[in-house]
């Protein structure tokens, strides 16, 4: 069966579009444009889950929403490839980055973003967030240092997990070339012929 995606242009969708794109499973792309007033997601996506946002995907009856479960179910699905690498302290290592992404590294990105936009007042507050961006984004440069992937020799779906709120943190959270490693690591996933068959399918997505 094909798989549906519900695909919100300029989202964290963008990931589970590069992550079949990796795993060669066929997919079909429902895509989505944002009010270009507020910015939020179409009320049509609430037709196919009660939240009303982007990922969803359908896979033969079954709908599956958030972006790590989408993630955990694509690996099952694609019998373990892009999961746990086999060694004890890589698995560990797997798992935190691919709940890190979304539990400690994006709520501050989420925040700096839209205080920012509150006149007078919201840069300002904005600017007493970025220190707590700039000690995720020194974390996971040293990481970056010590190895290719974020959980080892070999990309993962932890690595697609990372790539959205790395990729925001380049476009508006201070990241560059004074963390060299980890904007290699953006290089690198961005040069991937599967990401760029996604972004292709995806439609726009400024992060890239």
């Amino acid at each position: 069966m094909t798989i549906i995606v519900h695909h919100l242009e300029n989202s964290r969708s963008q990931r589970i579009l590069w992550m079949l794109e990796e795993l060669g499973l066929p997919y079909e792309v429902k895509r989505y444009a944002r009010d270009p007033k507020t910015m939020l997601a179409p009320p049509e996506l609430r037709r196919v889950h009660p939240l009303g946002k982007s990922p969803v995907i359908e896979d033969d009856g079954v709908v599956v929403a958030e972006t790590g479960a989408i993630v955990e179910y694509l690996v099952e699905k694609a019998d373990g490839r892009l999961g746990p690498p086999a060694h004890r302290e890589a698995v560990l290592r797997y798992r935190f980055w691919l709940h890190y992404a979304e539990g400690s590294l994006m709520p501050p990105l989420l925040v700096k973003l839209i205080i920012g936009r509150i006149p007078l007042v919201g840069g300002k507050i904005a600017g007493r967030i970025q220190p707590m961006v700039d000690r995720h984004l020194d974390y996971v440069e040293s990481e970056l240092s010590q190895r290719p992937w974020f959980a080892g020799d070999v990309i993962s779906a932890a690595d697609i997990m990372m790539s959205f709120p790395l990729e925001a943190a380049r476009n508006r959270a201070g990241l560059d070339a004074s963390r060299p490693a980890t904007i290699a690591w953006l290089d690198k996933i961005h040069a991937r012929p599967a990401y760029q068959a996604a972004l292709k399918e995806g439609g726009p997505y400024r992060y890239a």
